[in-house]
């Protein structure tokens, strides 16, 4: 598992096993955040595995499936609503970490800089510079 802190209270990374969240409890992460939607994988990596094995531990668990190229405001605003509700540091993962960037990004812009929106997560390669007019767009209507 490769834990990419965007922020100190908000991190990504690719798909995760149930095996992996002992690890992020002692991380010091309150929420898991699954951001893969079950058709992509097998099924010992479906979100219901993970949330029990999650929830056997005492964390937090939220799917929101967004699919490649099909981002919806929807997915958008529930993940707004997790990491609001979260009361601690955010763990969501997806098939690489990009689609969390980038759901966390739109569900962040109007709270921070687009410049940080944008290239906090470029530290770690996710070039979200194409996302820049709807960043700035939900900005404004924030």
């Amino acid at each position: 598992m490769d834990i990419r802190r965007i922020t100190p209270d908000y991190a990504v990374s690719p798909q995760i096993e149930a095996a992996d969240l002992p690890a992020l409890k002692a991380a010091g992460f309150v929420m898991v955040i699954d951001n893969r939607p079950d058709g992509e994988i097998g099924s010992h990596q479906h979100s219901s595995i993970i949330q029990s094995a999650a929830e056997a531990l005492g964390l937090a668990f939220v799917a929101n499936p967004v699919i490649g190229g099909a981002m919806t405001m929807e997915n958008v605003q529930a993940q707004r609503a997790a990491m609001d509700r979260a009361g601690g540091p955010v763990f969501a993962y997806c098939a690489s970490g990009n689609r969390s960037s980038v759901v966390w990004a739109l569900a962040e812009a109007g709270n921070r800089p687009v410049e940080e929106l944008v290239g906090l997560p470029a530290r770690f390669g996710y070039q979200l510079d194409h996302l820049r007019p709807q960043i700035e767009a939900l900005s404004k209507a924030g």
